[in-house]
């Protein structure tokens, strides 16, 4: 434990630096409103209801 590996010691400041970039970019995109749009529900509702109607 007294040698210093700066592998290890690289790795271990890269691992905490990932950590806090997770954390910072989860406080600023949380709760973002953005919803998708949805498209041509009314074909989705006839699609569904040929494919029912074939099983």
């Amino acid at each position: 434990m007294g040698t210093f590996d700066l592998g290890v010691g690289t790795a271990f400041w890269l691992m905490n630096a990932s950590a806090l970039l997770c954390v910072i970019y989860g406080v600023i995109y949380w709760n973002k409103d953005k919803e998708e749009k949805v498209l041509n529900t009314k074909s989705w509702d006839k699609d569904e209801a040929k494919i029912n109607k074939e099983l």
